[in-house]
């Protein structure tokens, strides 16, 4: 099943019905870009295998309504991270976001599968999202010199990545000194915070509720040390 093969209007609805219900305030443009990016998805994922999810309803669910259920954690960030970002997921639904609720910020991606972030690079062109910057590489490789500026992350974030250790070891020397983890995972690691680097804590354990999911989702928020 592919986007076209849906009624106009289903996606539509359910996607509105999911950010209403999330009370989050979306312009219509930003609607339309979700869909946008949803239909972009489906299309690449035919050769690319960006997502194991097919079908175009349940990625309204699984994705844009799983991202978007997480947005506003990140409301004050400047400079956001996100790391494995695959096919976009949390990085290009924030970024749709922020245009407008948070136009200040800017939302790097970096994936180490050159498919995937030429498939990045062609939904920022197409969506026309100006609040983004794409890196092919391993996230340990990635040095402050070749961030705009040299300016450390404020926050940096994934989606299903890896264990909470390697995540934070991996990424730690781009993180500024007050910024944070903004971890999205299905139940509470527990094992893996037990294992978090030394020097290194749990801020906040965040239960999400994505509307017409029935799994358990949280975001793990972790920091320094003082």
């Amino acid at each position: 099943m592919t986007v076209s093969d849906l009624p106009q209007n289903s996606l539509a609805q359910g996607l509105e019905a999911g950010i209403e219900s999330l009370g989050l305030n979306l312009r219509p443009s930003q609607h339309q870009k979700l869909l946008a990016y949803l239909a972009l998805l489906s299309k690449w994922n035919k050769v690319y295998n960006l997502t194991a999810v097919r079908d175009p309803a349940q990625m309204v669910t699984h994705h844009l309504l799983d991202s978007l259920a997480a947005v506003t954690a990140f409301t004050g960030a400047r400079r956001v991270l996100d790391v494995g970002a695959g096919g976009g997921l949390p990085g290009m639904i924030l970024a749709i976001w922020a245009a407008e609720a948070q136009p200040e910020m800017q939302i790097s991606m970096i994936d180490t599968v050159h498919k995937k972030t030429a498939f990045l690079t062609q939904a920022k062109a197409e969506l026309q999202l100006s609040n983004v910057t794409i890196y092919t590489a391993r996230v340990e490789q990635l040095q402050l010199q070749q961030l705009p500026k040299q300016q450390a992350f404020d926050v940096i974030t994934s989606r299903a990545f890896a264990e909470l250790n390697d995540f934070i070891n991996w990424s730690q020397h781009l993180l500024a000194q007050d910024g944070h983890y903004i971890a999205m995972k299905g139940l509470v690691p527990e094992e893996e915070i037990k294992r978090l680097p030394d020097g290194w804590r749990v801020r906040e354990i965040r239960p999400l509720a994505v509307p017409q999911l029935q799994v358990e989702r949280h975001l793990i928020f972790m920091e320094r040390m003082a």
